[in-house]
């Protein structure tokens, strides 16, 4: 019998006298006796047994036993378990000294080879052998069985291992998923890879002696194959992945075979010519030999390759656990590129094709990677015709697999299979692919960029062959237009950026060549006919702002990557060069192109945007100041000559870029900014004069508000970046909006810009607040800060929507600004300054937000069809609302208004999910994350206003209906609600406490009747919170349980359906709790609870618990006593501990029992001073835990 060491704790710090093996004497074995203990009948024979057994096992591990230092320790290994989990510099000798072992004493060698296999699954059980030929085969095949035994609790597998048959028995828990090849962790990891390599070293060890001696081999294949069988995983994974590596080896030695026999068969043909007549020779006679040698070898090795092959792959391969599957996948596909003649046909390919469809993205991932060698060999892809026409579809498909690197490496094949296929992909599927160039996954995005940089951009020849006219950059021209071409054709045009990211690991160099970009832009149609169009040139021009923004940035687009990559000393010196390059290129040519485009608005825009990347320092270095001249004097002709928003900005940013202090252009570009506003103030104030009537009235004619609206849009956007307060132009424009406030007859293009620029001016003045600013200044801002926010107050209700939604922005901003000043440290500003919204506002802002959000949404379903509103402006429209929603609930968040509000929006997270979720659930993260009990708060009385709106449109009479849609909505948030916390259960327990605390109080409110006996109202709202049961530890589980008795008289009539939502949340919170159930009996009764004749209404007053009675106190006592008088289901489970509601009460005061006199922190409940009766309550003693060594 093979007592085998327990595999869980069988690391290598174990001592030799820790592991107790005992094996079968070679006479026991060689006479076909049952090798086990139990067959001796007196204690004396199985001693003398043993110590046979201890000796051989002394004898034969004696010249493989390897130490190895750990923690300043020899440790010996004596079992091949311990070496091989020790590494694998011992490895070589290892396996050398158990062929040596084999050779003396095959059985006891081999036995000693079955319990590392054993072991190596993670058997803690024990391996039984007996003879095979003392048994006939039909009683053989009788007894291949895997059974369990109730009684004894343990699971026996009896299979064949030619000369055995073995028995292997394992306790039942041991399919607890738990075996050293999917254990976590670098040792477990090493462990994996040292015991494949040792099936690889005995392989290769064993070629040249005993592999051919129909012993060895045979008794490992029908060990593997037998394990391969069970039900058990850990069996079934380990013999698996042991089985396919031998195989692997295996066809390595017969690949070496097959060379050898080749060599042999040419040395016989060249020696038989050489010899004459009918003489023999000996060299002759010898190559024949080994000739045939050879051959019998390859043909034992291929009854070796077919009895695993067939015994464990074609039974694996579908295998229920993905690991299992993926392992068979990548052991085919490397048997299939390692020895191509004997398994590159459709017999073997048909099991990586059908993987392809398989539901883990693990195993997919094998298949493409395995297919990925086979199509990168040329002289392979031509046996692949059959596979290719088969498959093509499902591989050209797979880059939209879910699974990100599955989609990768199947973008990666496919360009395999492009370059070494000839037409296999057809114009509609490349089509198909280049689109992957726009998606937000950059690996994926840069594998189609090399696809579509080496199908469409890099043709062979671009260097040699020059167009005509194209002069030096003919090649870079012409891939140019291509990916004009592309770019226009795909129909994506906003999303350059990604584009040229998807490119530029491929494609940098021409990308990089503003040089030919430019002077495409510049040519004349009448130098050149070919030049480009209108379309064609916008794209060039978004591609060089693109290209400039990606050499200068070095990293990917907003969107597409979570973060930016911190560059190497090497692609930061590539990023210095590139900027320098992109400055002394763009500082001569950006004023031309400027002139050129200056009347398009979107080239003019993009082309403004390229400065932010220039090395500033050039201009003085360079002496290149006029050409800044040049460009300075572009820009202002541009601020006159448009109005456009985008354009404006753009050229504020310049002059922002350009009038950096620290630069020596700076008297320069400030002398120019300077000019320009005083030009455009000049204009302001002409129109202003004509503006005001003298009558207190206003100018209506169209071209005088025309201008006046482009004027004001000017100085806004300049106004944004740069401080104008020296022209006082808070004065004139806050006369606007006070005129607007008293008539309300102002034009709406005229409202706008002068909000925007009174808000900006503020602003500036807020910012000009200083450490040492006397308080005589700070009471007139002061004042204008009130004035303004009861402006923006007051537009709220505005009849333009745009004015309402841009004062609504404005305000948000405004408001949040203002209540976290920070004014240089100046204390006694901040608190001059500061603000906060009262009641009355933050319930505006809440209406507005569900009248122009929420309610807008429904209004448009119900008055506009799909007809009367296109596409563009739907997502115009979206994206408005998205804003407004996304600036109000950062007032929530930063603590502005009151958390409770976000109540009202929580209400529609599962309606609008779509639109709006990510919002939703974004805010209630943050808020969770600045007060756990606050937000938990909200959450339980969004679902009460909901329930109580339910409650109130439902019969009185007839109770609740929860089949009823409303009741269904609510249940779902709810569960929504739940899925939010996440796994983590420990992170998250006084949230979901604080719920199940709030949503029981709630119940039970406003229960009346003698006794407490009368229905609560509100019962059914324990169906909602019951979603949040399963996020209860099980310890918080028997607390809120607790709490929900307290609510609780007794008797109590609980056998109607008007109970059962108090029945189904009992149920939730008694899931899995084997004592409670042991303990209280059926679901449908309840324990003995306190006979006091107090109400269902047992209010708590800041999150304390009321006074237990004696009565509860000893019901509670009783129910102590009956839990620890349970049985136990096994024995060493049963463990005294300290209570855990120790603990419990510590995390979750506003659940302890009263009595406890502990401050909470800030964001968490006081427990509140009780009577100090009832002692049996407050004391903490041990108790008997059942069953709790899972829960340790």
């Amino acid at each position: 019998m093979i007592a085998e060491p327990n595999a869980a704790s069988n690391l290598p710090s174990q001592k030799e006298n820790a592991v107790h093996d005992e094996t079968v004497p070679e006479s026991a074995a060689q006479n076909g006796n049952c090798v086990r203990n139990g067959n001796l009948k007196t204690p004396r024979e199985k001693r003398k047994v043993r110590e046979q057994c201890e000796n051989i096992r002394r004898n034969s591990t004696g010249n493989r036993r390897v130490s190895q230092l750990q923690n300043g320790q020899v440790v010996e290994a004596v079992t091949l378990f311990e070496v091989v989990s020790m590494g694998k510099q011992a490895m070589q000798s290892v396996v050398v000294d158990w062929i040596e072992a084999y050779k003396q004493d095959r059985n006891v060698a081999l036995l000693d080879l079955i319990n590392f296999f054993i072991q190596c699954s993670g058997c803690q059980g024990m391996v039984t052998a007996e003879m095979f030929q003392s048994l006939h085969k039909k009683d053989v095949m009788r007894k291949m069985t895997e059974t369990f035994d109730k009684e004894t609790g343990l699971q026996y597998k009896k299979f064949m291992a030619y000369p055995w048959i073995l028995t292997v028995t394992w306790p039942v828990d041991m399919d607890n998923e738990d075996y050293p090849l999917i254990r976590s962790g670098p040792y477990w990891k090493k462990f994996k890879a040292n015991f494949c390599e040792f099936i690889a070293v005995l392989v290769q060890q064993c070629q040249c002696s005993i592999l051919y001696d129909n012993y060895l081999m045979d008794t490992i294949i029908s060990l593997l194959t037998g394990l391969a069988d069970s039900m058990v995983r850990a069996f079934r994974h380990t013999s698996t992945l042991a089985a396919m590596k031998l195989l692997t080896a295996v066809v390595g030695i017969h690949l070496n075979l097959d060379v050898n026999k080749h060599n042999a068969q040419r040395l016989y043909e060249v020696e038989k010519q050489r010899i004459s007549g009918k003489r023999t020779s000996y060299r002759l006679d010898q190559l024949e030999r080994k000739r045939k040698e050879y051959e019998h070898k390859l043909l034992e090795i291929q009854n070796m390759m077919n009895a695993i092959f067939k015994g464990t792959f074609l039974n694996r391969y579908r295998d229920v656990i993905p690991e299992i599957r993926a392992t068979c996948i990548e052991e085919i596909s490397s048997w299939i590129k390692t020895y191509p003649d004997a398994f590159l046909n459709d017999s073997y390919l048909k099991y990586v094709g059908w993987m392809l469809y398989d539901k883990q993205a693990e195993v997919r991932l094998k298949c493409l990677l395995g297919l990925q060698g086979i199509y990168s060999r040329k002289e392979l892809v031509s046996r692949m015709d059959l596979f290719t026409n088969r498959f093509k579809d499902r591989i050209v498909s797979m880059p939209l697999d879910k699974d990100h690197e599955v989609a990768v490496q199947a973008m990666k094949l496919l360009m395999l299979m492009s370059q070494n296929c000839e037409d296999v992909l057809s114009a509609e599927d490349c089509e198909m692919l280049h689109q992957f160039v726009y998606t937000t996954h950059r690996p994926l995005a840069v594998a189609a960029g090399e696809f579509l940089y080496k199908r469409l951009l890099s043709h062979e020849g671009d260097k040699e062959v020059q167009p005509k006219g194209g002069g030096k950059f003919g090649a870079s021209t012409d891939q140019l237009k291509r990916l004009i071409h592309f770019f226009l054709e795909s129909e994506l045009h906003k999303h350059v950026a990604y584009l040229i990211d998807s490119l530029w690991d491929w494609a940098g160099k021409f990308l990089k060549d503003w040089e030919c970009m430019t002077t495409l832009l510049l040519k004349n149609a009448e130098e050149d006919g070919e030049a480009l169009s209108d379309a064609q040139e916008s794209a060039l021009i978004e591609i060089i702002l693109a290209t400039v923004r990606e050499a200068a940035e070095g990293h990917p687009p907003v969107g597409r990557g979570a973060a930016k990559k911190i560059l190497s000393v090497k692609e930061k010196k590539i990023q210095l060069e590139d900027c320098t390059k992109i400055t002394e290129h763009f500082i001569m040519v950006l004023p031309q192109l400027l002139a050129k485009y200056s009347t398009d608005a979107q080239k003019v825009a993009n082309l403004l945007q390229i400065p932010q990347y220039y090395d500033l320092d050039v201009y003085s270095t360079g002496h290149l100041e006029k050409h800044l001249d040049a460009l300075l004097r572009e820009i202002k002709d541009i601020v006159a000559k448009h109005s456009d928003m985008s354009v404006l900005e753009a050229s504020s940013r310049t002059y922002y870029i350009l009038c950096s202090e620290e630069i020596a252009i700076y008297s320069q570009v400030d002398c120019a900014r300077t000019q320009m506003i005083d030009e455009l103030m000049n204009q302001l104030n002409q129109l202003l004069d004509c503006f005001w009537q003298k009558e207190g009235g206003f100018c209506t004619d169209a071209g005088e508000i025309s201008r006046m609206h482009s004027t004001l849009r000017r100085i806004a956007a300049f106004h944004n970046a740069h401080d104008l307060t020296k022209w006082n132009l808070y004065d004139k424009t806050l006369r606007f909006l006070v005129f607007e406030t008293e008539h309300g007859s102002l034009p709406v293009l005229i409202i706008l810009p002068a909000l925007q620029c009174t808000y900006f001016s503020l602003l500036w003045q807020l910012a000009a607040v200083s450490e040492n600013s006397p308080k005589e200044t700070l009471f007139p801002l002061r004042r204008e800060l009130r004035r303004f926010s009861q402006i923006c107050t007051c537009f709220l209700q505005h009849k333009e929507k745009d004015v309402r939604e841009k004062a609504f922005m404005i305000l948000c901003d405004w408001l949040l600004i203002l209540s976290h000043l920070d004014s240089n440290n100046n204390q006694e500003a901040v608190g001059l300054l500061g603000y906060l919204p009262n009641a009355p506002l933050q319930e505006k802002l809440l209406s507005f937000i569900q009248e122009h959000v929420f309610m807008d949404e429904e209004d448009e379903k119900k008055d506009l069809t799909e007809e009367e509103k296109d596409e563009s402006c739907k997502l115009d429209d979206l994206h408005k609302k998205r804003s407004l929603l996304a600036a109000y609930c950062k007032l929530i968040v930063y603590n502005v208004v009151e958390m409770t509000a976000a109540a009202e929006i929580y209400k529609y997270y599962v309606k609008t999910y779509s639109d709006f979720g990510d919002i939703i659930k974004e805010t209630l993260s943050k808020t969770r994350h600045n007060n756990k009990i606050q937000s938990a708060k909200t959450l339980i009385l969004c679902l009460q206003q909901l329930f109580q709106t339910h409650a109130e449109n439902q019969d009185s009479s007839s109770g609740v209906d929860f089949s009823s849609a409303s009741f269904t909505n609510i249940k779902e948030l709810a569960r929504r609600f739940s899925l939010t916390f996440g796994w983590d259960q420990v992170k998250s327990r006084e949230s979901i406490a604080m719920i199940h605390k709030e949503g029981i109080e709630f119940a039970f409110q406003g229960a009346t009747g003698v006794d407490g006996k009368c229905l609560p109202p509100n019962l059914s709202f324990l169906v909602i919170i019951s979603e949040f049961s399963n996020k209860l530890l099980k310890p918080d589980k028997r607390l809120v349980y607790s709490y929900l008795q307290r609510y609780i008289t007794e008797p109590l009539p609980c056998r109607g359906d008007e109970w059962q939502p108090l029945v189904w949340y009992r149920n939730s919170l008694l899931a899995n709790e084997d004592e409670e159930s042991s303990v209280f009996g059926s679901l449908g009764e309840w324990p003995p609870m306190s006979s006091s004749k107090t109400s269902f209404k047992r209010k708590l007053s800041n999150g304390s618990l009321p006074e237990t009675s004696q009565t509860e106190a000893a019901s509670k006592a009783l129910e102590q006593q009956g839990a620890s008088q349970l049985p136990s289901t096994a024995g060493k489970s049963r463990k005294r501990l300290k209570s855990r509601e120790m603990r419990l009460q510590e995390h979750l005061p506003f659940l302890c029992p009263g009595g406890l006199r502990r401050r909470y922190c800030k964001d968490e409940i006081k427990t509140e001073d009780v009577s100090e009766e009832g002692p049996a309550e407050d004391t903490i003693e041990d108790v008997d835990i059942v069953g709790t060594d899972q829960d340790i």
